[in-house]
């Protein structure tokens, strides 16, 4: 039994699968965070550039259909 855990913990097969599966959760965990922080910014600049394309008369937030 005590060679049979000896072997198990000096085995190495499955090792590469594991960093790769922490590799790709830690970029997804990015892409998440980057996502969160760019979608604020982005919809503010959206409102800001709305704003500013209503006040030169440009556009208007609800257009009137004739």
């Amino acid at each position: 039994m005590l060679n049979a855990i000896k072997t198990f913990a000096a085995d190495e097969a499955g090792a590469v699968t594991v960093d790769w599966v922490v590799l790709t959760a830690a970029l997804v965990g990015l892409g998440l965070a980057v996502m969160a922080v760019i979608s604020t910014g982005l919809q503010d600049l959206s409102g800001d550039i709305l704003t500013v394309l209503e006040d030169d008369h440009i556009t208007t937030a609800f257009p009137v259909t004739p």
